[in-house]
């Protein structure tokens, strides 16, 4: 097979930036719903807690006592945030998903011409 032409390597080159973007989203998905999961379990034990039950949280490297209620409002908010974050990074990851396909369409019509077919290919 010959070189690739400057500008077939320029699309490579974008195809595969255009991967680690969507790799890069993907772990940053994960890590946030991570993080969902763990806030989600600090609710259902919080509502496990009998009424006047001490709560702590975490401030920085060390446990603070907290009212409960106001504890459950802030994982709520946390909550909240964290699923408006994960529908933004699936939108993302949608996007590039969707250029990354035409991308390698628009690669493999390329190289697909450039084969040799018998004739003169123009």
């Amino acid at each position: 097979m010959e070189e690739l032409s400057p500008q077939m390597r320029h699309q490579v080159a974008q195809f595969q930036q255009a991967q680690q973007q969507a790799q890069a989203l993907v772990a940053q998905k994960q890590q946030l719903e991570l993080i969902l999961r763990e806030t989600e379990r600090a609710v259902e034990e919080l509502d496990k807690l009998p009424e006047g039950a001490a709560v702590y949280k975490s401030v920085g490297s060390i446990l603070v006592k907290a009212d409960r209620e106001v504890v459950k409002k802030e994982l709520a908010e946390n909550k909240e945030t964290l699923d408006l974050r994960i529908k933004t990074i699936e939108r993302q990851e949608e996007r590039v998903v969707g250029r990354l396909r035409e991308m390698r369409d628009k690669i493999q019509e390329t190289l697909k011409a450039k084969q040799p077919t018998g004739g003169e290919a123009g």
